[in-house]
């Protein structure tokens, strides 16, 4: 019979955020996948708890993922988890759960903090609907296609950023969303430094030429206002009519369509048209 794998969260900061049943899973399984060993040989010896552990990140996938996956289905429990937060999310674990579940086995979610969520909820900004794009690309032509691309985005969008990177990334999204926009940048969250500040991207980027950025980033974009529907006139949803009219449609069927696209009654267009053709 095989084993589990369990994706278990761990603190983006501060300790006191573990969760007991992560350390309960931590003491359980039989070994331990971690994208750091080092980081998480910390955070075990906090724990008291010794176990084996393998490396997982995102140079070794392959062959890594390919031996953890093989000892679980061989009957034993592994730990999957990140430096911090939650694995899978922006992380080299998306991979080993996808493949994880396409050979049967039974993978678990051991939950706690995600970066992405912590900072949504502090912001100030909407977080009824949002998007996550984690880090954005390195090469700056991709980087600013993909901004272009979310120029229209409405909901709200969550960004990771490392500080020396920051300035740089506020200022492509002024360029393509502009310096008014609202942004909440949230540093070094739950830690000693932690600061959540919500300004504007010009603000911040001129806060930023006199400031040297420091620790880690989740900045948290308001995203575009809704755009407002086209406000037609009577005079030019006749035209239209007409228009159609002139290409061979019948001029009842061509008011119908103006109607349709205008908002005003088919009557009002089609007697207007009428009066005009006279």
């Amino acid at each position: 019979m095989s084993g589990t794998l369990y994706i278990v969260a761990t603190p983006i900061g501060n300790l006191g955020d573990l969760t007991p049943r992560a350390a309960q899973t931590f003491e359980e399984v039989d070994f331990i996948a971690a994208e750091d060993t080092r980081v998480t040989l910390k955070l075990l010896n906090h724990l008291g708890i010794k176990k084996p552990m393998i490396s997982y990140y995102e140079h070794n996938l392959k062959e890594k993922g390919k031996q953890i996956l093989q000892r679980i289905a061989q009957g034993e429990n592994c730990a999957l988890c990140s430096d911090a937060g939650m694995p899978a999310i922006s992380d080299p674990g998306e991979l080993i759960v996808t493949d994880a579940l396409a050979q049967g086995i039974r993978v678990v979610p051991i939950p706690a903090a995600s970066a992405a969520v912590t900072a949504l909820a502090v912001s100030g900004q909407p977080t009824g609907r949002f998007v996550f794009e984690g880090f954005l690309a390195v090469n700056r032509r991709s980087r600013m296609q993909r901004l272009e691309e979310m120029k229209t985005e409405q909901r709200t969008m969550i960004f990771y950023e490392a500080p020396h990177k920051l300035r740089t990334t506020l200022a492509d999204l002024a360029q393509a969303f502009g310096e008014e926009r609202s942004i909440t940048l949230c540093r070094e969250l739950t830690k000693l430094h932690e600061t959540i500040t919500k300004t504007t991207l010009g603000e911040a980027i001129r806060w930023h030429e006199e400031n040297a950025p420091r620790g880690e980033y989740v900045l948290v974009v308001a995203g575009a206002e809704p755009t407002q529907p086209e406000q037609w006139t009577l005079e030019q949803a006749v035209q239209l009519a007409q228009s159609l009219a002139a290409g061979g449609q019948k001029l009842s069927a061509a008011a119908k369509e103006a109607a349709a696209a205008s908002g005003f009654s088919k009557s009002e267009i089609y007697k207007m048209a009428l009066e005009q053709q006279e």
